[in-house]
């Protein structure tokens, strides 16, 4: 088999997987002038042209983020963002899919299409939705309602308009039609797509897993997955989250036997760490609790958010009074208490952090507490979870985590489940996504390693554009469109130039140098020596020479430029300044502070 070029008498013989150079090699296409540079031309040239897009998702976990154009019908697949640490950006909240590309083509966007409720896939809509013109979203109720919880946050936005779809159905937007079917994941009413075009579907799995016994999946896996199977598919994305990992998943069924027998057994108060994203588990571990007679304590706002939700939807019917606030913990005897709370992963400011530092104004633990870890260990926050069972081992509690007891299973599918899938679908061409690049190259050989071509596999970064032209021709084009990160800051969108976001960096690295001049508006003389403020850079009182030097420097470059001009430049001066200081101290310090010269005329 051959990956053709869509130029004519041009055929690219592939030897491996179809892996795009690095950033550095492409051309950025301007998105405002994309609908009349050379690729507009080559989807006129070829008028059944289907494109595909990943504006987020195939290089980090977050930020998901497909789109799909059929003729003249843009469609999107999830709206994610992805969650930052301060250390890189400081300062943002969020990261979020680049999508100058649609802006500059909103008014061939049909619809979006969202898989399921995790942040990581519906997080973006707020900010992104009326860039793009605000067009109509389709999902399944669950997402639906968390969605509008999610919106009632930022009332000052127009109303969203949310269409809900079942499995099985066949939904038309514009021209294209799209066959929305279920999978597994570790959030109820989570679906994959498939939508069609000339030559065959393009699936996308969404975050999935495989419910099955011993590695056979269940009749209804079979089911769902044999009918995807019998369509024409002509592109197979799917996640590749857990792709390193071998073999098969523990199932979520598995795991909410374990934690009910663990309950069963406990006499003390249980407190149960885990992700508020594990939905349809907190769903079953209330449940164990009403069937043990333990009171439910639900301590953080995700996941009070998640199980109002729940409550909403159908999907949870306590009865009344089985759900307490926290602040009646301590009115029911210990054997009579569940705690569901946040702050599994060492969050400073979570429930189980605070209570492990003895802040917490209502959870006080007590030596006869067994406290369930139902969650891993996100890469990263590896220190700060070992911080935090140190701090709870103080207080004499036993603590129960995933490396002891099956009491935590993955939402996403290890590689032998991946590979099922795969040869389930039976798509021409496949491209892995939904991971960072080393699970991509996972999923990758996993499916090679059992027999899918290397030569119809697609590893792609975000901004490529990947050109079907006939059942047999894809084109990975050299161009790009913009996929810079864009950044939540506060209640402003700012792109990945922002220099706001750069000082902020430099700060929090180097630190910042302020020296303060007052010249004299008759004579132009200094009125005194320049006054220094430093932070973060140096400690002032075991730096005088430096200080002294820098000083010096500052004094010697004003006096020289008002002497030289009868009214001299403060701007000029101010640059003079602001380059000869910085030189001087990445000389003297290696470092790079912000370097900040306020010069006055009095």
């Amino acid at each position: 088999m051959m990956l053709k070029s869509s130029f004519p008498n041009k055929t690219i013989l592939h030897k491996r997987a179809v892996e795009p150079k690095r950033h550095s090699a492409h051309k950025v296409i301007k998105a405002e002038n994309f609908v009349n540079n050379q690729l507009s031309g080559m989807a006129n040239k070829h008028k059944n042209v289907v494109r595909v897009i990943p504006l987020g998702g195939v290089e980090e976990v977050g930020r998901n983020m497909i789109i799909v154009e059929v003729g003249e019908d843009i469609l999107i697949s999830d709206m994610g963002f992805e969650f930052v640490t301060e250390t890189d950006n400081p300062g943002v909240s969020y990261v979020l899919p680049n999508v100058k590309y649609l802006e500059a083509r909103k008014k061939k966007v049909r619809a979006v299409f969202i898989t399921h409720g995790h942040l990581d896939h519906i997080g973006g809509i707020p900010y992104i939705m009326q860039r793009i013109g605000n067009p109509p979203i389709y999902t399944r109720e669950l997402t639906a309602l968390m969605i509008k919880k999610r919106q009632d946050e930022f009332p000052e936005l127009a109303p969203l308009d949310i269409k809900i779809v079942k499995p099985g159905s066949r939904v038309r937007v514009g021209s294209t039609f799209v066959k929305p079917f279920a999978v597994t994941h570790s959030i109820p009413d989570s679906m994959g797509l498939a939508i069609e075009t000339p030559y065959g579907n393009i699936v996308l799995s969404g975050d999935l897993k495989l419910d099955h016994h011993n590695g056979t999946p269940t009749d209804d896996e079979q089911d769902i997955w044999g009918k995807v199977g019998k369509e024409k598919n002509i592109l197979f994305i799917a996640d590749s989250t857990n792709a390193e990992r071998p073999g098969w998943s523990i199932t979520e069924r598995e795991v909410i036997e374990n934690i009910d027998q663990i309950v069963s057994n406990i006499k003390g108060r249980i407190i149960v760490g885990t992700f508020a994203s594990q939905f349809a588990r907190m769903i079953e571990i209330i449940k164990i609790a009403e069937k043990y007679g333990r009171k439910v304590v639900t301590d953080g706002r995700s996941i009070k958010t998640n199980i109002e939700v729940a409550i909403a939807a159908g999907m949870l019917t306590p009865k009344e009074g089985h759900i307490i606030d926290v602040r009646e913990v301590e009115d029911y005897p210990p054997d009579k208490v569940l705690v569901l709370a946040t702050g599994a992963q060492g969050e400073e400011f979570a429930a189980l952090g605070r209570a492990s530092r003895g802040t917490h104004k209502h959870l006080k633990f007590k030596t006869t507490d067994t406290i369930i870890f139902s969650s891993s260990v996100i890469p990263g926050n590896e220190v700060a979870v070992q911080d935090l069972k140190d701090s709870l081992y103080r207080f004499g509690v036993k603590i129960i985590n995933y490396r002891t007891s099956d009491v935590h299973s993955t939402g996403h599918g290890n590689a032998g489940e991946l590979v099922w899938i795969n040869q389930q679908v039976k798509a021409r061409y496949f491209m892995p996504g939904y991971g960072y690049r080393s699970m991509i190259h996972a999923h990758a050989e996993a499916v090679t390693d059992a027999g899918f071509p290397k030569e119809r596999v697609i590893l792609s970064d975000n901004g490529m554009i990947i050109d079907i032209i006939d059942e047999n021709t894809i084109k990975v084009h050299r161009e790009r469109v913009p996929a810079d990160p864009m950044f939540v800051d506060g209640s402003t969108v700012s792109d990945g130039q922002s220099p706001v976001i750069k000082d902020r960096q430099q700060l929090s690295q180097e630190g910042i140098f302020v020296i303060i001049a007052a010249i004299d508006n008759g004579t132009g003389k200094l009125r005194k020596s320049p006054d220094i403020i430093s932070r973060g850079f140096v400690y002032m009182k075991e730096s005088q020479e430096l200080l002294k030097s820098a000083r010096g420097i500052a004094k010697r470059i004003i006096e020289e430029s008002t002497l030289k001009q009868e009214h001299p430049n403060l701007d000029n001066i101010r640059g003079n300044v602001r380059e000869h200081l910085a030189r001087f101290l990445l000389q003297k310090t290696g470092k790079r502070p912000i370097v900040l010269p306020v010069i006055l005329e009095i």
